[in-house]
């Protein structure tokens, strides 16, 4: 996880934070000696927050819901957050500020959704293959974002084609459309630096270490791409002698030390009064409904903690409860919603079952804080990569696979992730509630050919009444007589009953396993 502290820090500050530039144009070029200065004080600044945040999160989720998952910034909201909302150097739909007010907002609605139980309830109803997609459509945003002008600038855009090759130089681009080319494609000194041969080497031998399942690959690439460009006397290096150089290697020659907020931290608007706003806010509402609260459940299932009746954790209102609590105090901060990450699974392979795994990766974050200059040397653009889930998505059923496949492939198109949701969550509703409506007004007669291979939609049992409250009203027994009702009911019947919960019936109609009502 502790590849974050740079990513996050890089990928936020693409958005200029609270720098504001006088000459718009030459702002985004890198032109701007000032605006520069104040852009990599930000990055600084989100360094020590990321570090921060992430320790908080992590040791508060161990102490206080007992689950071994580390918490920190997360990568594809922070994309998100920078380029589709803020923008790149400010140039979205609102401001950094305002969608720093978004965030701080949606992380107590989630706390009270957490608190009512109706966020578990929610992400137990959504259909998996979409969920799935969404986490898959926003590894290719994120690889997207590294191959563009976010990252190593391979992908620019096209006058035609929409999307082409960039890498061009600064005279070859379209007026007033940075990262356009008309021609000289892939000849920028820049990008090659970055596609350089020793860097190159680096990137391949992480990927071959993720194939032997080495811990720590993407770590040990980011530490030896950094080692290369760390001595200044070399053309790739990331201290060249100019005075944003000089500056850059004055602060790492200290290695050791605390770097104060001075750019971000408590910087929130709270006016509400634009619509943007709002559309923010709900944006990251259900994108966080759909990652966060689905990782977690990822990490209960993963880690052997969740009821397979219920579908439900122990301690699970208390861990939304600290994630949203942590959301708040993240914007407070200056960075992008805080999430489960899925690397928790590290820990959870080495035999970490309890919050002490989690603990202790807050105090790693802990003591990370006092690095900033180790962590704000890592070379820009190195570092983003896809992080995808497809296998488990139904392609076999198309009122399945179509809404999973727009899902993915609009994400990164449209350089949004809400509109991806959006068009998965219309189509799956489209696909499937016509079917099913034909279905019922038939009596059984119209039905799908391959009905039978669609993903089955089950409410699992429980309801929306969160477990801290079933104790408190003494249900939770008759929670676990239903339960034995049920495993007696099974363990006396016929295998074919045992597997109600997957067959049909003749008319194709799925037949839903019946649970009693609580």
């Amino acid at each position: 996880m502790a590849y974050i502290i740079s990513v996050n820090a890089q990928i936020i500050s693409d958005s200029g934070g609270t720098c504001v530039c006088s000459t718009n144009d030459t702002c985004p070029t890198g032109t701007n000696a000032d605006y520069d200065a104040c852009v990599n004080d930000v990055r600084l600044d989100l360094i020590t927050t990321t570090a921060g945040i992430s320790a908080l999160a992590s040791f508060l989720m161990g102490l206080l819901a007992n689950l071994p998952v580390g918490m920190a910034p997360g990568l594809g909201l922070n994309a998100y957050f920078a380029y589709s909302i803020v923008g790149f150097h400010g140039s979205g739909i609102i401001s950094y500020r305002e969608a720093l007010s978004a965030v701080f907002l949606e992380g107590w609605i989630f706390f009270i959704l957490s608190i009512l139980g109706l966020r578990q309830w929610l992400v137990r109803i959504m259909p998996q293959s979409l969920v799935l997609a969404v986490g898959a459509g926003i590894g290719l945003f994120i690889a997207f974002i590294g191959l563009s002008s976010g990252g190593l600038g391979v992908i620019g855009g096209d006058p035609v084609n929409f999307v082409g090759l960039g890498g061009c130089l600064p005279q070859d681009m379209l007026d007033g459309f940075p990262g356009f080319c008309t021609h000289g494609v892939l000849r920028s000194p820049t990008m090659w630096l970055g596609l350089g041969i020793v860097l190159r080497h680096f990137r391949i031998l992480t990927v071959l270490l993720m194939l032997y399942r080495v811990r720590g690959a993407i770590l040990i690439g980011i530490f030896l791409i950094s080692v290369v460009s760390w001595p200044r006397p070399t053309a790739v290096t990331y201290f060249p002698h100019t005075d944003t150089g000089d500056a850059l290697f004055d602060y790492f020659k200290q290695v050791v030390t605390f770097h104060r907020l001075q750019k971000v931290g408590n910087v929130i608007d709270y006016h509400y009064g634009k619509g943007r706003v709002w559309y923010a806010l709900i944006t990251f509402l259900y994108v966080d409904i759909l990652d966060t609260t689905s990782t977690l459940y990822s990490m209960a299932k993963f880690a052997g903690l969740r009821d397979p009746l219920t579908l439900d954790f122990e301690n699970s209102t208390i861990a939304y409860c600290v994630d949203a609590f942590c959301i708040s105090m993240g914007a407070l901060m200056g960075t992008s919603p805080v999430t489960a990450f899925i690397e928790s699974t590290t820990g959870i392979i080495e035999g970490g079952k309890t919050g002490i795994t989690a603990m202790v990766t807050g105090l790693c974050f802990l003591v990370s804080v006092f690095f900033a200059p180790i962590f704000a040397s890592i070379p820009h653009g190195q570092q983003e990569g896809p992080s995808l889930s497809v296998v488990s998505v139904n392609w076999v059923y198309i009122g399945d696979a179509v809404p999973a496949f727009l899902t993915i492939i609009i994400i990164p198109l449209s350089y949004n992730i809400a509109y991806g949701v959006i068009a998965g969550i219309l189509s799956y509703l489209v696909l499937n509630g016509i079917p099913w409506i034909i279905t019922r007004l038939s009596g059984g007669r119209i039905v799908p050919p391959s009905i039978k291979m669609s993903e089955k939609f089950i409410v699992p049992p429980g309801g929306l009444i969160p477990l801290w409250l079933r104790k408190l009203t003494g249900r939770v027994q008759e929670d676990e007589d239903t339960e034995v009702s049920l495993e007696v009911r099974g363990a006396g019947s016929s295998n074919e009953d045992t597997d109600a919960r997957s067959e049909k019936t003749d008319d194709g109609v799925s037949e839903q396993p019946k649970h009693i009502v609580r």
